[in-house]
């Protein structure tokens, strides 16, 4: 067995066991877990939250080497009379190899996502909106120069423990400061949650892009793998835990082939 996979082997049962301290450690929860558990797997929820994605990317391009990624995606909806709005923020920190012990760091592109759904929806939960992404990096790696404009939509239902659904954006660059690469991304992400009760959940929500500039079988990423994640209240705060592994069956040759998926949110029902 490959090192990468033993390091991988053990980053998921270290957050499992962390994931099944929650039971032990965790405080009585003033809030239903399972429902708020929902309301995390809900992209157009009224939830606060302040997610941190920790991404570890080995194998395929990165052979032995790891690429990481953080992802800061702070949500905050904003409740009016017949519709919310609902603000998601995209904040990405890069970590490439560089050879040898040398690391390339830095902030990637920042995104703005902003979706109106109705406040009160029938049984089809939905909301629209537009997709920003702006030309923040300072990691050498990750730069654009693009700025860039798009369309979002959100669509999902609940149906007892099951939470389904899916989202699409797509961002097209409109002005560009340097050369190549530009931003003309497509991303798709299909959600299947269920939920077994006490806040646990089994999750599959792998993140589907597309680079439309990108050269003939170097356009699409897509990964396929499950997870787990765990609702609970540490310290009277509610708090979402989670771990999914992923592996590439369709990518670039410059991506890797095998992602771990780490989460840790914060949680602000009212």
């Amino acid at each position: 067995m490959r090192r990468t996979s033993i390091r991988f082997i053990d980053r998921i049962i270290a957050v499992t066991l962390l994931l099944g301290a929650g039971s032990a450690f965790a405080q009585e929860p003033r809030v239903d877990t399972t429902e708020l558990a929902k309301k995390t797997q809900n992209p157009i929820s009224d939830l606060v939250s302040v997610p941190f994605q920790f991404n570890w990317n080995q194998g395929g391009a990165y052979a032995d080497a790891t690429f990481f990624n953080l992802n800061f995606q702070p949500v905050a909806p904003i409740k009016l009379e017949n519709f919310n709005i609902i603000l998601r923020t995209i904040v990405p920190y890069l970590s490439f190899p560089a050879g040898g012990s040398e690391r390339a760091t830095g902030i990637g592109d920042i995104q703005a996502q902003v979706y109106f759904a109705p406040s009160n929806p029938g049984k089809l939960i939905w909301g629209i909106g537009p997709m920003f992404s702006f030309p923040t990096a300072t990691n050498n790696f990750a730069e654009t120069g693009s700025w860039a404009v798009g369309p979002g939509a959100v669509a999902l239902t609940m149906t007892g423990p099951w939470v389904i659904g899916g989202l699409v954006n797509q961002f097209w660059n409109y002005y560009d400061e340097g050369g190549s690469p530009e931003t003309n991304l497509f991303v798709v992400q299909p959600f299947i949650n269920y939920n077994f009760g006490g806040g646990w959940a089994l999750a599959f929500a792998p993140l589907i892009t597309a680079n439309w500039d990108a050269p003939p079988g170097e356009k699409w990423t897509v990964p396929i793998g499950v997870g787990l994640t765990r609702t609970t209240v540490f310290n009277r705060r509610p708090m979402n835990f989670g771990v999914q592994l992923y592996r590439n069956v369709e990518r670039p040759s410059t991506a890797a082939d095998t992602q771990i998926r780490v989460v840790v949110a914060l949680l602000f029902p009212k």
